[in-house]
């Protein structure tokens, strides 16, 4: 049973919490790595789960790598636990469904990486983000230098990973880095609510919205264009699509309900 890393299922809205529970910074140590790829894979696999919310508790959503694990560690050593760490925050990127963050006080280095994983971010005003591995000497080893140049554009995430320095909230919102931005006493309700709006959603096109856009980022214009083109005529064959349509006809736009697809 997963020790540092729990998730917790709200069956009334279809929502599930993937929370980390490593007081008190949330150091992203090995174990908490492999507990983060063990609770994607039961988020994705429980056909319950039609959301999920990512979140690090009141008072810290993630400070970072367990730097203490860094201080002994060889180059062989850190090429094995690099592919780990990529491994398991890849895990949470893929969860084939609509994942948001919840972004109380720090989420820096490990822990921005961590969040860009997420679909969308529901930041406090005065959380601190940041990517500071160039303060020791290293650089961003989890995501750091792809997903942020692709959110952000290159100049911004180059000015945030050469120099280090943090930015609030505020600051992240106005950079494209956060999407909400709400009182620190607001992140995890508000992250819920909207985790349960998409909730309400058609599930298989979620899935196949969220991977034409993954997949389209990792490819040249024509083959993206080939893969939701594929993408979206599968859809002609889900229950989503007929549930969609025939509410569209029969009750106008927006009046869909997918809860029983």
């Amino acid at each position: 049973m997963a020790e540092l890393v729990q998730v917790e299922l709200d069956e009334a809205t279809s929502v599930a919490t993937i929370r980390l529970n490593r007081p008190p910074m949330n150091a992203l140590s090995s174990q908490v790595q492999n507990e983060l790829r063990g609770a994607a894979a039961e988020v994705s696999n429980d056909r319950r789960v039609r959301a999920v919310v990512l979140y690090g508790g009141e008072r810290v959503f993630a400070a970072g790598a367990d730097v203490k694990e860094f201080a002994g560690m060889t180059h062989a050593d850190m090429v094995r636990d690099a592919t780990r760490l990529t491994e398991s925050f890849d895990a949470i990127a893929r969860i084939p469904k609509p994942v948001v963050a919840a972004v109380t006080g720090f989420a820096l280095g490990g822990g921005c990486e961590l969040a860009l994983t997420a679909d969308l971010r529901v930041s406090a005003e005065n959380a601190k983000w940041g990517q500071p591995e160039i303060l020791l000497g290293i650089i961003p080893g989890a995501g750091g230098t792809q997903r942020l140049p692709r959110l952000i554009g290159p100049a911004k995430a180059k000015d945030l990973i050469f120099t280090g320095r943090f930015i609030d909230g505020i600051e992240a919102h106005q950079i494209g880095l956060v999407d909400v931005v709400v009182p620190a006493a607001e992140v995890y309700s508000s992250a819920l609510a909207l985790a349960a709006k998409l909730a309400k959603g058609p599930a298989l096109a979620l899935q196949a919205a969220k991977a034409a856009i993954d997949g389209g980022l990792d490819t040249d214009l024509g083959n993206g264009l080939r893969l939701e083109a594929h993408l979206f005529s599968s859809l002609f064959a889900t229950e989503d699509r007929e549930i969609g349509i025939t509410s569209f006809l029969t009750n106008g736009p927006g009046q869909a309900d997918f809860s029983r697809s």
